[in-house]
């Protein structure tokens, strides 16, 4: 069984669904230290003028965790996102069907950036069609060493597979995978190539641009990134 760990992004890219959807339990790490100006609180979305960040305000200090992280309420972020979705992904094929969910998602308050992480999550799988179950391991006994807080984790699923980032080679302790028998393996995602609004094709951009230019064949399409 295939175990991937991810701390929870805002509006996650392609190849963060793809590895939910390769593995057979998906667990979000947001006890681990918040790191500023990467995806947590923000993502791409593709505009006439090339791409352009979506970001979330939070209120944050240095060294707190992710879920610890508030959303500013005091920076109209609600109205300005569904505006920016609007004026960049109006005229995208399928921006009305979906629209509603994103209303519905704007519409509610949000405190935590890590419970608003994971409602988005939570939104695109759904719609991609993505059925791996998903864990928050904030509540788990675990190591406070970076390799021996993954191995934790996989062994409190009963996992034999840790399904890490391409990333991963370059700071895991690949020895201490082995002595705890769990296979080590490595997610790299080719992205796949799509119908986009204006000019071009521009990759690693949020899900949502996949979802408004193709719709329900999102899912189909998000598969095509292959393993490397």
């Amino acid at each position: 069984m295939t175990v991937a760990i991810h701390q929870p992004q805002y509006m996650p890219y392609l190849g963060y669904f793809d590895k939910i959807a390769r593995a057979d339990h998906f667990v979000l790490l947001d006890h681990v230290q918040y790191k500023k100006n990467e995806f947590q609180n923000r993502n791409k979305i593709k505009t006439a003028q090339g791409w352009q960040w979506l970001t979330v305000p939070v209120r944050y200090k240095f060294p707190m965790r992710i879920l610890d992280v508030s959303v500013d309420s005091d920076v109209p972020w609600r109205r300005k996102h569904p505006q920016a979705l609007i004026s960049n992904y109006g005229r995208a094929p399928f921006f009305a069907q979906y629209q509603p969910l994103f209303e519905a998602l704007y519409a509610r308050e949000w405190n935590m950036l890590s419970d608003l992480n994971r409602a988005t999550i939570d939104l695109l799988i759904d719609v991609f069609g993505v059925t791996t179950p998903i864990h928050n391991a904030r509540t788990w006994p675990l190591s406070d060493d970076p390799t021996g807080r993954l191995i934790d984790i996989c062994k409190h699923l009963n996992a034999d597979t840790y399904l890490s980032g391409a990333g991963g080679r370059d700071y895991l302790d690949q020895a201490q995978f082995e002595r705890a028998g769990i296979h080590l393996s490595f997610h790299a995602y080719k992205h796949p190539v799509y119908s986009q609004q204006f000019v071009g094709f521009e990759p690693y951009m949020s899900a949502i641009d996949l979802l408004f230019n193709c719709g329900p064949e999102s899912g189909r399409i998000l598969r095509e990134g292959q393993m490397q």
